[in-house]
């Protein structure tokens, strides 16, 4: 197959789509079934509880007073577009840069969402041991932790094959 023939990365938007869709449902049971902060426990290191994010990971900037809301929304708009851009330039049988690429697209626009309608990010995975709690998160800060993994290991791994061509 040549280059001029080659399907390009946009083919793994279904992915995004994918993981937009679950992170959206996810987020509307939580919201429908459940009160702010009530936790329920489903393992002993395990809850579901229904929190707010007005900031960004880790909830940095929530206490800014509200500008962060259009700052990390942005911020959101940027990275989607550039990455759209550079799926659009990848070969779609780049597996790991294409996942990677949809993955942090699909975070990136669920919590865009979120902030657009709500104002807030919606978060609910809860893991704690004994006094010490991890920040709740999402299925779209999932997305995004597993596409810089993949990036993680693309930029270790390298591209063997291009590198036997040259």
């Amino acid at each position: 197959m040549t280059d001029s023939t080659q399907k390009s990365g946009l083919v793994w938007l279904w992915l995004s789509l994918l993981l937009f869709a679950v992170d959206y449902v996810t987020k509307a049971a939580v919201m429908d079934s459940m009160k702010l902060y009530e936790s329920i426990e489903l393992l002993p290191f395990f809850n579901f509880t229904y929190m707010h994010n007005y900031g960004a990971a880790f909830s940095f900037l929530s206490e800014a007073g509200g500008w962060q809301r259009w700052f990390l929304s942005s911020i959101a708009v940027a990275i989607s577009a550039l990455l759209l851009y550079w799926l659009r330039k990848l070969p779609a049988n780049n597996w790991v840069l294409c996942g990677a690429y949809s993955l942090v697209l699909a975070g990136a626009i669920g919590n865009l969402v979120d902030r657009l309608v709500h104002g807030y990010v919606i978060d609910f995975l809860h893991f704690y041991y004994q006094n010490w709690h991890y920040p709740a998160f999402n299925i779209a800060d999932m997305a995004i932790v597993g596409g810089a993994g993949l990036l993680l290991f693309d930029a270790f791994k390298g591209d063997s094959s291009q590198e036997k061509k040259s």
